[in-house]
């Protein structure tokens, strides 16, 4: 297509340009959103601590095993790098994986110790088996379990199996 009268064809790269970098952060973001495992809306669920302070830990089967969830059914998990009284998901990492406030009691099926320990900013955190808890906001919907062995934050995270 030939420019319009009184425009040079170098005035029209511009908005080109401007389209394709525009389609590469749309695509940018696609990529993003597939990799958390976010609904194709992007949004992800809003979760400041999914279990809140006094809130039960239950059984649940996702894909086969047997792990621990919520009382809503979305699946908690541990960080490796944690130890049995400190949490290394701090900030930015705290924001993808919400630290699952304590104290929490736990549902029938549930075996094993449950405890807290106190976060760098103070929040009291629950522990099975020693373990610091989390949830993922990549979860968009009980049952799902999108942040099992997932190597993100500077560790792998694990859903929290359940020995019966």
């Amino acid at each position: 297509m030939w420019p319009a009268p009184g425009r040079s064809a170098k005035a029209r790269r511009p908005r080109w340009i401007g389209w394709l970098a525009l389609a590469a952060v749309v695509a940018g973001w696609v990529i993003v959103a597939a990799h958390l495992g976010l609904p194709s809306g992007g949004r992800a669920r809003a979760v400041t601590g999914v279990a809140s302070s006094g809130s039960a830990l239950k059984p649940t089967t996702i894909n086969g095993a047997v792990v621990l969830s919520n009382t809503e059914g979305f699946t908690i998990y541990s960080f490796a790098p944690d130890t049995r009284t400190s949490s290394m998901c701090n900030a930015q990492c705290a924001k993808f994986w919400p630290p699952v406030k304590g104290p929490v009691t736990a549902t029938v099926g549930v075996t094993g110790e449950l405890g807290t320990i106190t976060r760098s900013d103070g929040a009291a955190q629950a522990t099975y088996n020693g373990h610091p808890l989390y949830t993922y906001i990549g979860d968009a919907h009980p049952g799902q379990a999108n942040g099992n062995n997932l190597n993100l934050n500077g560790g792998l995270w694990h859903e929290v199996t359940i020995r019966r």
